[in-house]
């Protein structure tokens, strides 16, 4: 024990110290800088990627002399595709969605640079990895991908391998094409809104909340001020009106569900949602490409924001203070066993 508090105290002054510097260098960086950095696009091709992941296998079986023949024998192969002009191109995208649908910010420039390079026959694959969210966020996410759908001859596909639910399935209703792996969850079309109210708290310890609004319905639930019936059912009208354009929507690129029953708020597992039509092939991306790596071209493409030097200090800390614990913890559970 007085080791460890011993070294709890050296690895908080270390981490003082780190903190000080960092942010001295950062007031000195942010003098020299005109702007905040922008970021760029990152393209990594995964069929160079998959072919050597599969090549450290094969070799770890051969003789050195074997392998290295084999090596220079798919160098050349893969020169010869890299110029075969003949090949169509798949672009992978990847939307991970929080509430707010942060993530947008990244897609519409991924979005704007593929389809600025993107011709006939190419692919744009997005894995949409989303439970939904406020809907502004998620319909400019879904406007984003129709951009993809107006354009002709590229074709948009959402795999889903996790969830993609609510507004995360308002994206993947864009697509021309659903891929969802067998228990992935699909569906939650519906609208749900949650306010608390402390305002009998407030009564109770005397403390008057004045609600003050011009216009009749500009504030309908209050989470400080005394609710009223009328309030309450003018946001239901409003809910309903929201859930009728999210069925319009989803009704408009997939007019082949039965709204009426997928729309009821509830979401399914990979084949119940196949069952419903809200997928139309049960697969997961890592399949879909792999196969479709003997035929295209597979770039993963993704915006690159830079962080800036405080954030990627304190990351780099938080993660050398986590693996130091890590270890004591091992060293100590190991005396203890």
């Amino acid at each position: 024990f007085d080791y460890l508090g011993f070294l709890a105290k050296t690895a908080t002054i270390v981490v003082a110290a780190l903190i000080i510097l960092s942010a001295v260098a950062a007031a000195a960086a942010q003098r020299t800088m005109r702007g905040p950095p922008m970021g760029h696009i990152q393209v990594i091709r995964l069929n160079e990627l998959l072919h050597d992941m599969r090549r450290a296998i094969e070799d770890a079986g051969l003789p050195p002399s074997a392998a290295k023949k084999q090596r220079k024998h798919d160098a050349k192969a893969r020169k010869k595709h890299k110029h075969d002009e003949a090949r169509r191109r798949v672009f992978v995208l990847n939307f991970e969605g929080d509430m707010a649908a942060s993530g947008v910010d990244s897609l519409r420039r991924e979005i704007s640079a593929v389809l600025g390079t993107a011709k006939d026959d190419d692919e744009i694959l997005v894995r949409v990895d989303s439970a939904g969210g406020m809907v502004h966020g998620y319909g400019l996410a879904a406007s984003q991908l129709a951009r993809v759908r107006s354009s002709k001859g590229v074709k948009l596909t959402v795999a889903v391998d996790k969830v993609a639910a609510s507004g995360g399935y308002m994206m993947a209703a864009v697509a021309d094409r659903i891929l969802a792996a067998p228990f992935a969850v699909v569906g939650s079309i519906g609208v749900v809104a949650q306010i608390p109210n402390v305002n009998r708290l407030l009564k109770k310890h005397d403390v008057d909340v004045e609600v003050l609004t011009a216009g009749r319905y500009k504030r309908t639930l209050d989470m400080l001020g005394e609710n009223t019936e009328e309030g309450r059912e003018k946001l239901r009208d409003e809910l309903h009106d929201v859930h009728a354009l999210f069925q319009e929507f989803i009704g408009d690129y997939r007019p082949g569900l039965d709204l009426q029953a997928v729309s009821t708020g509830e979401a399914w597992y990979g084949q119940r949602a196949l069952d419903r039509s809200l997928v139309d092939e049960l697969v997961t991306s890592d399949e879909y490409l792999s196969s479709a790596c003997d035929e295209a071209d597979i770039f993963e493409v993704s915006w690159v924001q830079p962080k800036k030097p405080i954030e990627r200090l304190i990351g780099q800390t938080t993660l050398a203070v986590g693996k130091l614990i890590d270890r004591l913890l091992d060293r100590t559970m190991g005396g203890l066993r």
